[in-house]
């Protein structure tokens, strides 16, 4: 081939950021988005409930490192060369403004997911990027040289194969070991993928009840594990969801793959305090609220509904005045509050943010290039590498850098380059 060719497998947002920036480097390479389904950038469209959570606003690679329960001293690496200020700084030079929530959270100003769709649909348009829908890639066979030099001859589903000079695999996460066949073929080694991000759930628990409650910020531990996790909790009709719960599912996710997702948790629903600092405020309120009936007086902001729930849970009897709370029952409602235990009874998938952990071994990737170490001009962007983070834009953010600092190594490897 005369022209260089450059074919990205998958149509997500790693395959999109590293196709535009390949093509907008590089005016000569041509460039080809594979994606197997009839829908791109499917997971940007529906993140963030809709808004597309683009990144996060941490501007501090250490910290923002601590955020990927696994490959966090890989992103350590990858975000030197591409992170997040670049990310804000690249939509803003083609128009598109991200502003910050209070949990750091990054959306376009427009509220829409489609805003950032629209914006690498428009850099692919005009960089020329070819985009080719409803093809799934079977198999890729390298003819190889020497280590500088390789030919890919890659089969389609379709019957008909193509060749390319540089391959980026960016297709995502799979769920099943099986689906990594055609990459093991080329010799790569895979970590066993198992979900993260998900919710726990508990058939037919009293607390169910509460759904739509929520709890501004709580602690919530795996018992007999060191997991625990600090932050919002939502109590839905099958069990618990929320910031909490979806970063102790990251965290946790191979440790409670092997437990097939059956586990107990405590959760304290006041982290700021502990069963010996509660005894001395219930001292107080004996004292002072002591011809209110408890019932009706919540003292930690809690959501009244959950109060009611955790005082019948202690079996308080909620017409009961402060004053004559016995000590066994106090107890027992301390005990809830900052160790209520409950049992975990499977998980559900957070449609909206599903992850895989697990994927291409790291080892074998070139942070500094994101090619492989096995074969020359093969590169990996997204969440296809074993690398993950928790709920916040991190994974977005994981996709543009690698998607960036692939694009850029295979722009750079031909002739006629613009930064």
């Amino acid at each position: 081939m005369s022209t260089k060719r450059l074919i990205v497998i998958g149509g997500g947002a790693a395959g999109f950021f590293c196709a535009v920036n390949a093509a907008r480097m590089n005016p000569h390479l041509e460039v080809i988005i594979l994606e197997k389904t009839n829908k791109l950038l499917s997971k940007v469209k529906v993140s963030g409930g809709g808004r597309c959570n683009t990144t996060h606003a941490c501007f501090d690679i250490m910290e923002m490192s601590q955020k990927y329960p696994r490959g966090g001293n890989f992103v350590k690496k990858t975000f030197h060369q591409f992170f997040t200020t670049d990310t804000v700084k690249w939509f803003e030079e083609r128009g598109v403004t991200l502003k910050a929530e209070d949990d750091g959270r990054m959306f376009p100003n427009t509220d829409n997911s489609q805003t950032i769709i629209d914006c690498l649909l428009r850099e692919a348009e005009k960089y020329g990027v070819k985009v080719r829908m409803n093809i799934e890639v079977k198999r890729i066979n390298v003819h190889s040289d020497s280590y500088q030099d390789s030919l890919f001859h890659i089969q389609l589903s379709t019957g008909e194969s193509t060749d390319a000079d540089s391959v980026c695999i960016a297709c995502g996460g799979y769920s099943k070991s099986s689906m990594f066949g055609w990459l093991r073929e080329l010799g790569h080694t895979i970590e066993e993928p198992v979900p993260s991000l998900f919710t726990f759930n508990m058939p037919g628990h009293p607390i169910t009840r509460l759904m739509g409650v929520s709890v501004e910020n709580t602690r919530v531990k795996i018992i007999g594990t060191k997991l625990e996790q600090e932050g919002p909790l939502l109590i839905t009709h099958w069990g618990l969801s929320g910031p909490a719960v979806l970063k102790l599912s990251a965290w946790g996710a191979r440790q409670l793959a092997i437990s097939h997702w059956q586990f107990s948790i405590f959760i304290n629903w006041l982290p700021e305090h502990n069963e010996q600092s509660l005894q001395s405020v219930f001292q107080s309120l004996r004292f002072d609220q002591a011809a209110q009936k408890i019932i009706n007086r919540n003292p930690f902001g809690l959501p009244q509904r959950l109060w009611e729930f955790l005082l019948q849970h202690s079996e308080v009897n909620i017409e009961k005045r402060w004053a004559d709370l016995a000590t066994k029952e106090q107890n027992k409602l301390i005990r809830s509050l900052c160790a209520c235990e409950f049992a975990i009874k499977g998980k559900t998938t957070f449609k909206e943010e599903f992850v895989t952990a697990g994927g291409i071994y790291l080892d074998e990737v070139d942070a500094n290039t994101m090619m492989s170490k096995k074969l020359p001009n093969l590169f990996f962007a997204g969440e296809i590498l074993n690398v993950d983070g928790i709920t916040g834009g991190f994974n977005f953010q994981h996709a543009w850098t690698s998607g960036f600092i692939a694009a850029k190594n295979i722009a750079f490897a031909s002739p006629d380059v613009t930064k």
